[in-house]
């Protein structure tokens, strides 16, 4: 994203943000569990959850018209789930999901932030995250309760601020992957307030989050309700698989 761009957010951010692979083995052994042998071909061709990612993650080819980029860390909300506290603790896949960090337990993940020209539509972000066998499962688990338990909003703070959100409540989505969710959860900022719209996916062990939001809108003390860029998000189901 540009820096002009991420001027004009960078409200979003301090208040969004103030509200935004590894396996272990024994070298010792092969696949086939004899000491000193060479790694099997397949072995050595293993891709890695990192990997997986980056090559389901959509590029400016996948998204005619959109920007696809990595975003700034000059402006997240936290680097991981650890720096994240809120005052109720069931709504913290909330504050993740709506802040590009991962749900869950996971083994990668990767975030890209989609835009048009000229900011028209605000920003889609997009956070993919890998897991292990049911991690997937228990994350999606943990978010559709957090929807379902966090109806009457709830605050998130981080060293870069603090973030109250006024409510959230769960939205209608199109089935997507082995399953689905969407919320749209409201904030007041100097006394203006602002919707946002969250969606997630999951398929097999690999969950798509989505987050909308306008900065220029937060930035310029004007109402804003973002809604999700469909073309982002059906491009990004469709290589989920």
């Amino acid at each position: 994203m540009k820096r002009s761009a991420l001027a004009a957010s960078a409200l979003t951010v301090a208040v969004l943000s103030g509200l935004t692979a590894c396996g272990s083995g024994d070298s010792k052994t092969d696949a086939a569990g004899e000491p000193g042998a060479k790694p099997t071909a397949s072995a050595a061709k293993e891709v890695s959850p990192a990997e997986r990612l980056a090559k389901l993650m959509i590029t400016k080819s996948d998204v005619s018209g959109y920007n696809v980029e990595k975003p700034s860390a000059e402006f997240v909300f936290a680097k991981s789930p650890d720096e994240v506290t809120l005052d109720k603790k069931v709504c913290a896949p909330l504050a993740y999901a709506m802040n590009q960090l991962p749900l869950g337990e996971p083994q990668a993940d990767l975030t890209r932030v989609t835009s048009k020209g000229g900011l028209v539509g605000g920003y889609t972000y997009v956070t993919l995250t890998a897991y292990e066998d049911g991690g997937a499962e228990s994350a999606m688990a943990g978010l559709s309760k957090a929807v379902a338990s966090c109806g009457d909003g709830f605050t998130a703070k981080s060293k870069s601020g603090t973030s109250p959100y006024d409510s959230v409540t769960a939205e209608p989505t199109t089935k997507a992957g082995d399953e689905s969710l969407a919320f749209k959860s409201t904030m007041t900022v100097l006394g203006t307030t602002h919707t946002l719209h969250s969606a997630a996916v999951r398929r097999d062990d690999v969950i798509a989050v989505y987050f909308s939001v306008d900065g220029r809108a937060i930035a310029e003390s004007r109402p804003s309700d973002t809604k999700l860029a469909a073309v982002v998000v059906e491009a990004q189901n469709a290589k989920l698989g």
